[in-house]
């Protein structure tokens, strides 16, 4: 990294015994995207603090899925995209959050013209925008721009509690329902639902092949490596019959070994 700085990864829970004074910077994922775990973001962050580091969190499975509350979070930097919980649709454009308090000598890795101070007064010397403006790069997309628009309108009214609940209601019926009716299927994700985001991950030793089945079969998950099985909740247009219905699938999958079928064992780049 230069200037004497060198990046270290740890384990997710030894991250507070890993803290200590020669820590600068600490950026975590607040929900993991394979499992699902969800981190404690405001203790985290009071440890990230007390040893005088800056916290940056990733909030890209978080946003649209569970409250987050980042006055209550006092992290200095966030980041994420809104394709996901947010439903703004492919190539949505991501974000960054700053903390209002800090300082104005924020510099962006990547400076661009719509960071400028003044972008159209086409001036040769650069002056960086206030605050987060100044981490905007090139001509933003319009396109994905609107439909991001329309997307944070249907968010308008929304109870962001309401909406856990009931992803957390889904989530414990689809736990349950693949317990009970899919043998060789095994829980990665946290089974305390408060550890959880609004996703369930499952281990299975034919994952990629079975969720290709599942595809097919009209329900779309995804696999993550090496054998993780992915299933997202999002009650804004998801019910518990939906819930049901993808076990239905699901069961019939593992049942009738559709999985083994040659279809379904050739990997895609994308999985």
């Amino acid at each position: 990294l230069g200037q004497g700085y060198r990046l270290e990864t740890v384990p997710a829970d030894d991250i507070e015994t890993a803290l200590t004074d020669e820590v600068a910077v600490v950026l975590l994922t607040e929900v993991d995207y394979r499992t699902g775990r969800r981190l404690d973001s405001a203790k985290i962050t009071r440890a990230v603090h007390d040893v005088g580091a800056v916290m940056i969190w990733d909030l890209a499975h978080s946003l649209g899925a569970v409250p987050v509350d980042m006055a209550a979070n006092p992290a200095e930097f966030a980041v994420g995209c809104t394709y996901k919980y947010l439903n703004a649709g492919p190539g949505a454009p991501a974000f960054i959050y700053i903390r209002p308090d800090l300082p104005d000598d924020v510099q962006p890795a990547l400076a661009g013209w719509m960071g400028h101070a003044n972008p159209f007064a086409m001036d040769p010397v650069y002056e960086p925008g206030p605050a987060a403006e100044r981490f905007r790069i090139g001509t933003p997309p319009i396109v994905q721009m609107r439909m991001l628009e329309a997307a944070l309108d249907v968010w308008e009214g929304v109870s962001m509690q309401a909406l856990r609940d009931a992803s957390l209601g889904l989530s414990e019926t689809f736990i349950a329902e693949v317990e009970r009716r899919c043998p060789g299927l095994e829980l990665a994700s946290p089974r305390d639902p408060r550890r959880r985001g609004s996703q369930v991950s499952f281990h299975f030793e034919h994952g990629y092949a079975a969720m290709q089945a599942l595809i097919a079969g009209g329900v779309i998950g995804d696999f993550r490596a090496p054998d993780i099985m992915r299933f997202g909740f999002t009650p804004l247009y998801l019910d518990e019959a939906d819930v049901i219905a993808a076990v239905d699938v699901l069961e019939r999958v593992i049942r009738d070994r559709l999985w083994d079928r040659p279809e379904f064992q050739t990997r895609s780049r994308v999985t």
